[in-house]
């Protein structure tokens, strides 16, 4: 049970939904509260189907390139570690995001479904935590099913985005986007050390 928790909250951590509420609200600020319901809805849906390709495809696609198991902990653990210092010390992912809307007909997709919810760092994260090397079909279901358990918390939060900016705020909803980038940076120096560790091991 602890594990399971422990792999909800960095899912949860990487996905980032609190910060993802600003971008939400910038996004969908035409539309009335029907159409921004449907958008929250949808656009969930579209983010949980790209992490689930990337599940089942993603480390095919590396082993048809021949990257050995160490290298994609270490360059995944790289990359999660600069988005999760973008989150830390950059403007954060909220300001980020809203400032690369500009067709507010089509946010679904851009920027709410991808990368707002479904960024580079959570699709390298749930790449890293369904390794067939590293864990069977039942852990690999298990994690999948976290993470639409976390999507659909994200599409309650995002249902709930106008109470919740109020409540929380701008200041806020950046600093628990600050925290969130420390945890996944800690992943992030774990990951590598792990495939480094790995790799002088086996030489």
């Amino acid at each position: 049970m602890a594990e399971i928790l422990t792999t909800i909250f960095f899912i949860f951590a990487v996905i980032d939904p609190i910060g993802s509420i600003p971008v939400y609200l910038e996004a969908t600020k035409e539309f009335d509260s029907i159409h921004k319901r449907k958008i929250a809805i949808r656009a969930s849906v579209i983010a949980f189907l790209i992490l689930l390709f990337f599940i089942v495809i993603g480390q095919i696609i590396l082993e048809g390139m021949s990257v050995s198991l160490d290298a994609f902990q270490i360059s995944g653990g790289v990359i999660l570690f600069l988005f999760a210092l973008t989150m830390i010390f950059g403007d954060g992912k909220p300001e980020q995001e809203k400032n690369r809307i500009t067709d507010y007909k089509h946010v679904t997709i851009f920027p709410i479904a991808i990368p707002s919810i479904a960024s580079p760092g959570a699709i390298m994260a749930v790449v890293l935590m369904t390794d067939n090397h590293l864990y069977n079909i039942q852990q690999q279901a298990i994690t999948t099913g976290l993470v639409l358990l976390v999507i659909g918390i994200t599409c309650l939060i995002l249902l709930g985005a106008n109470h919740l900016h109020k409540r929380i705020g701008n200041y806020g909803i950046t600093v628990i986007s600050k925290i969130m980038g420390l945890i996944l940076a800690s992943y992030a120096v774990q990951s590598i050390l792990s495939g480094v560790s790995n790799y002088f091991g086996n030489v």
